[in-house]
């Protein structure tokens, strides 16, 4: 690490892994001395991308469990070497994490200790908590009669989709919350059967709504509020209506799209707010709703007083910095990642949730307060690489412990060093980088990715041949018959082997939408596409007074700076290439309202 400039106030240093220069701010500063940690060498981007290099989010494995030997489903590859046991397995008291306790070794680094302890303690396979009739998750809780759901807290009868808090009979959905009966849509809250939607609230009986509230019975709507009856922002009669949507034959795949494509190229003649959220008091970043003092936020719900931020979506996280996924009930935590449900004055933590207490560098525990670089622990305290220790002996060896990773740290394999106060390396993962998070905000190829010296997944090829092609599929639902849960699919993208399960035919056939052509990764992809990034741009309104300055759109109302241009700047995520119209907040709900 290089610093360029420090003074009182802040400081600009370069990027351990980037190579660019980034700020720490007085707030950071003060953060880092309230927590009593150093300074990071890496760039909050970095950061992010280091914490989402250990995250399999919706990749399972078939694995064996090394405690029933019975095959079950698995975030980790069976070559990663851990040892999995399924949920239920894990959870049972019958072992105990302290039967691992090792002696810290003093001639080796801390991270390479920890990742070999972490390979030997017993893991969470699917990485669930407490499913009902759902064997087929992974990284979710508290879900009933669930089917290759992930990042999901709450959902009931739902299937396909990532991040469907307390959703029921939702499908094919990301980043919905407590919303009935949708499909295909993006960035929902309290909506009832809307499909291929983003970006609202409070929707139902709708399709293709993209920034609209509180609206029912309309289709291809941009940025209107509480009405009915509509399509393409203009009002019909209901009998007009539900002719017009008779005719465009929704229940046909070939219609499907059609309207598809007119639906997306009508929303990009309408603005977007440069940050998507409402009820928010001083933020910054993107899909941050009902927060206060959040800054590079990214997919957020009632946050406080957080920086660095991202996947937050179940409320009740504070005062943190650099955390990402979940969080629920955080407070003084620092770069966490997939850990929550009530962490307290805890840093360094991966997949440890439950009440986790003034803990650091632990993985995949429950119920811990005054850890260090501990697995697999439950319900322990003063613990050091899974040892019991005194109150007074557990201070001392932390200390020292601290000591020797900041005298012999950890350097990988570009020579990047991580000494106290770093994010566990990528490179030492269990995941391969295209099998984590990582790849989908920051996509690499093959060789970027062997460069960087990170893993890379070869998917095997498919056991699997296709039964039937996407053109022999029936383009109607109402003609297709039951046996198509029989059927292996193609899909017409990618050409890989997907299925249709009961549960979907049945959801597809009510709500009157053809069976899809795509595969659910293609379709996780295409949807997640419509998703702004989670890094920010400086811009300026693109407001130039009587409308657009691309002059595409026509301002509906006359705005406070007049026929002058607006003069607001900001930060959005949405950079000079967007293809989206960014207005700042003022002018964006002069024309919502």
């Amino acid at each position: 690490m290089e610093e360029t400039r420090n003074t009182s106030t802040d400081s600009v240093r370069v990027c351990q892994n980037c190579k660019t220069s980034f700020v720490i701010e007085p707030d950071d500063f003060a953060f880092y001395e309230k927590i009593k940690v150093p300074p990071p060498t890496f760039c909050w981007k970095c950061r992010f991308q280091r914490r989402l290099a250990w995250r399999n989010e919706r990749k399972p494995f078939w694995n064996t469990s090394a405690k029933s030997g019975k095959k079950i489903i698995s975030i980790y590859p069976p070559y990663a070497g851990m040892t999995v046991y399924d949920e239920k397995e894990w959870r049972a008291d019958d072992w105990d994490g302290l039967d691992y306790g090792v002696d810290y070794d003093f001639s080796r680094p801390f991270f390479t200790q920890i990742t070999n302890l972490w390979k030997k303690v017993p893991v969470n396979g699917p990485h669930t908590e407490n499913n009902v009739n759902s064997d087929f998750v992974i990284c979710s809780g508290w879900g009933k009669n669930n089917y290759l759901v992930c990042n999901t807290s709450g959902a009931e009868d739902s299937a396909y989709g990532n991040a469907m808090d307390e959703c029921k009979f939702c499908f094919d959905g990301s980043h919905i919350t407590k919303c009935e009966r949708c499909y295909g849509s993006f960035w929902l809250k309290n909506s009832y059967q809307t499909h291929f939607s983003t970006r609202g609230m409070e929707n139902a009986s709708s399709w293709f709504l993209f920034g609209c509230s509180g609206m029912t019975n309309s289709f291809g709507c941009v940025n209107m509020r509480k009405k009915s009856y509509c399509i393409f922002n203009k009002q019909y009669a209901r009998q007009e209506y539900e002719e017009k949507i008779k005719a465009m034959k929704l229940n046909t795949w070939s219609g499907l799209q059609k309207a598809k494509t007119e639906a997306y190229a009508f929303a990009l003649k309408f603005p977007v707010a440069y940050l998507n959220g409402i009820l928010n008091n001083d933020v910054t970043g993107e899909y941050v709703s009902e927060s206060k003092n959040v800054h590079y936020g990214y997919l957020v719900n009632g946050g406080k007083d957080l920086k660095y931020v991202q996947y937050l979506q179940v409320p009740g996280s504070e005062d943190s910095h650099d955390i990402t996924i979940w969080g629920h009930s955080n407070i003084l935590a620092y770069e966490n990642c997939q850990s929550g449900l009530g962490i307290s004055n805890s840093h360094f933590l991966k997949s440890s949730w439950s009440e986790v207490i003034d803990s650091e560098y632990c993985m995949d525990c429950r119920g811990v307060s005054n850890c260090f670089g501990c697995v697999g622990l439950k319900n322990k305290k003063f613990c050091i690489f899974n040892k019991q220790y005194s109150e007074a002996e557990y201070y001392v060896l932390r200390k020292k412990i601290i000591e020797h990773m900041n005298t012999a740290p950890y350097v990988d394999k570009k020579g990047r060093v991580y000494k106290y106060g770093e994010f566990f390396p990528a490179e030492l993962s269990a995941f391969e980088y295209n099998v984590s998070l990582a790849q989908e905000h920051f996509p690499l190829t093959k060789e970027q990715t062997l460069q960087e010296g990170y893993g890379w997944y070869e998917q095997p090829a498919s056991d699997y041949k296709t039964t039937i092609k996407p053109e022999n599929i029936p383009d109607a639902i109402e003609d297709v018959p039951d046996s198509i849960t029989k059927e292996i699919l193609e899909c017409i993208q990618c050409k890989k082997a997907y299925r249709i399960i009961d549960m979907e035919l049945a959801f597809l056939r009510q709500e009157k939408l053809p069976i899809p052509r795509q595969c659910i990764d293609c379709r996780h992809n295409e949807r997640i596409s419509q998703r702004a990034k989670a890094f920010l741009y400086h811009r300026a309104c693109e407001c130039k007074g009587g409308g657009s300055g691309n002059g595409i759109y026509q301002n509906a109302t006359k705005h406070s700076h007049g026929e002058s241009p607006c003069t607001n700047e900001f930060e959005t995520s949405h950079g000079k290439e967007s293809s989206e119209i960014i207005y700042c907040h003022p002018c964006f709900y002069e024309e919502v309202a």
